[in-house]
């Protein structure tokens, strides 16, 4: 049976599992409208394409003009609906795209070709580590120049056009290449519904002189999608909830652990339904903070080894069974690959599969199908819970700044806690925010994004454009470093020109933090810019943005009293200026073992 996918009010969540619908669907299609003609002049390639996007949920594409690109971005801005946000640079396109698709569900940028595709490539990357399903489309050579051994430009200089595609090859799922109109009708509504079904990007490149050409194929307003959900083997789904049962029916003081593939699963719901039914203790991997409520009864923090939240680690680590939804673990997220769990204790539930223990495993059962059965079938069981209400100690705050003292990090983080709502969302950038952030505790609505997989620093600034871009009606609060934001900064130019009013926490330590934790060398420290004089000039006066720099926490409250009152509906810039060496102890112990981790020597041939 096919279903239909959600309308875009289906999709917002009741909680702060952020693009994890309520019905399990991708939050794409708007309406379920009937087909109907359209005009000769409208029946063309690039209203097609834009009629696509707008169906899907996509009201914004971000992009960089290029000369293979501007008739297919002039078919773009004619759809209703439809808003070009032109950015800066390529990468910082597709970085606004990854940030949109994780609050929309999906996302797209349009860039021109080989030096726009490769650029975005990077961006592009990261959002396949991410699972976001991304367009991202290509204005390709004229069809014409296929196959005729010509050179053109913005290539390396080979008569191969195929350079571009082969890269996108790694980090796409599907590549459509339209160089003709009697398949352009197919390429690419199997692209847009690929990326929509395996959540991961796709890669669309479109010959420019296409895009304004009428065709029949293009003469009625496409049909919404109308996806083939994917289903579980009935007979694999009962054998894995039976011996899942078994497992933790007879387990003294499980948990329960979320991971970042609840989001890709559409499992956020039934795992907070397994969570009520069982009463185990809740707790989430790192990079799934925000996909789990933290307003949730049994909630007892982030998971993440030896730096996790306080007395979150020795309840796991200590539990004799732990199911764990969607996990990924990497050298960042085991921290060096230094987590005390045995596999013989855990369930691990993926996507699509599930194996208990050292086995068995149980292939063809979807995450959410397991979840939901597994929560009719265990029996309550609040020991984990209890033993961590009866060990838990309520964390102390910072020392009392005194007057004028500098401003210390964990102060700062102290304020931006009180900060948070249901209408605000939270963008950590890589680096000591990931920690800081980890710690903040999410209300009830609040949406929250990093980049944990991929981790490449600068991502917070497109990021945060997309995101702010995608829910306007929330405040986006960017906690970014000053060695990430030297790599993007020039968007801050896009966020201003959209109107957008997120508040922008610059943290100036003087260098890669991150790194001078794992390997410090004279590499790790920056050039210091003056970082409100250069976001004041790209303002030039145009919209509306302020900034200040704050050295205290006397400053620091009454910009924080500016940005949420007299200048609530401006980008608010706040560069704090903080001591090189003021850092979270979760990087210092993190970067030591991932150190520790990175230097392993060969092994012995």
């Amino acid at each position: 049976m096919d279903t239909k996918i959600g309308s875009l009010d289906a999709c917002k969540p009741a909680n702060n599992a952020v693009c994890c619908p309520s019905n399990g669907s991708v939050c794409t299609i708007q309406n379920s409208v009937p087909s109907t003609v359209v005009t000769s002049s409208e029946a063309t390639l690039g209203r097609h394409l834009a009629r696509r996007l707008v169906q899907i949920g996509i009201t914004d594409v971000f992009s960089v003009p290029g000369d293979f690109n501007l008739t297919l971005l002039d078919h773009l801005i004619a759809e209703p609906g439809l808003n070009n946000i032109g950015c800066c640079n390529e990468l910082n396109a597709g970085y606004a795209a990854d940030g949109y698709a994780r609050s929309r569900g999906v996302g797209a940028c349009v860039v021109t070709f080989t030096v726009g595709g490769l650029s975005v490539l990077n961006a592009i990357a990261g959002a396949y580590s991410e699972n976001l399903p991304l367009i991202c489309i290509v204005g390709g050579p004229n069809s014409n120049d296929y196959g005729t051994n010509r050179i053109l430009h913005h290539t390396i200089g080979l008569p191969d056009f195929s350079q571009e595609l082969r890269c996108f090859q790694t980090v796409t799922c599907f590549q459509a290449v339209v160089n003709n109109l009697e398949d352009a009708h197919e390429l690419i509504d199997t692209a847009i519904s690929t990326a929509l079904k395996e959540s991961k990007p796709v890669y669309i490149s479109i010959g420019c002189n296409l895009p304004g050409i009428p065709h029949p194929t293009f003469s009625r307003d496409p049909v919404p999608f109308s996806l083939s959900p994917k289903v579980s083997n009935p007979h694999g789904l009962e054998a894995a909830v039976e011996a899942a049962a078994q497992f933790l029916n007879k387990a003294v003081k499980p948990v329960l652990v979320g991971g970042p593939k609840l989001r890709v699963a559409k499992g956020c719901d039934a795992f907070v339904e397994l969570a009520d039914a069982c009463g185990y203790a809740l707790s989430v991997m790192p990079s799934a903070k925000g996909l789990v409520p933290e307003h949730h009864p049994h909630f007892i923090g982030t998971y993440w080894g030896a730096v996790s939240t306080s007395f979150c680690a020795e309840i796991v680590e200590s539990a004799d069974s732990y199911l764990f939804a969607g996990p990924i673990f990497n050298d960042y997220s085991s921290v060096g690959y230094s987590l005390l769990l045995k596999r013989e204790k855990a369930i691990i539930v993926q996507p699509d599969r599930v194996t208990i223990g050292n086995g068995p495993t149980f292939g063809c059962v979807l995450m959410k199908d397991f979840l939901q059965a597994l929560s009719k079938r265990v029996n309550k069981n609040t020991t984990a819970y209890e033993n961590y209400h009866r060990i838990f100690v309520p964390e102390g705050h910072p020392l009392k700044s005194e007057p004028k003292e500098a401003l210390r990090v964990n102060i700062l983080f102290q304020h931006i806690q009180k900060m948070l709502s249901g209408q605000t969302a939270v963008i950590a950038e890589t680096g000591d925010s990931w920690f800081n952030c980890q710690k903040l505790k999410l209300p009830k609505g609040c949406g929250y994004e990093f980049q944990m997989q991929y981790g490449s620093i600068g991502w917070s600034v497109g990021a945060t454009l997309g995101y702010a871009q995608a829910v306007p009606e929330k405040r986006v609060i960017a906690c970014i470093g000053d060695g990430s934001f030297q790599v993007t900064a020039q968007d801050i130019s896009t966020m201003i020109r959209c109107g957008q009013k997120t508040i922008i926490f610059l943290i100036n330590n003087g260098g890669y933090t991150i790194e001078v934790e794992i390997h410090d060398g004279p590499y790790n420290v920056i050039k210091n810019w003056n970082y409100t004089a250069l976001v004041d000039a790209i303002h030039n006066g145009e919209g509306k943005c302020w900034t200040t720099k704050v050295r205290c926490e006397e400053e620091l409250i009454e910009a924080i009293g500016t940005a949420t009152g007299d200048k609530k509906d401006s980008l608010c810039f706040i560069e704090v200026i903080a001591h090189k060496d003021d850092t979270s102890k979760e990087l210092l112990e993190w970067g030591s073992r991932v150190s520790a981790a990175n230097s392993r020597p060969p092994n012995p041939q």
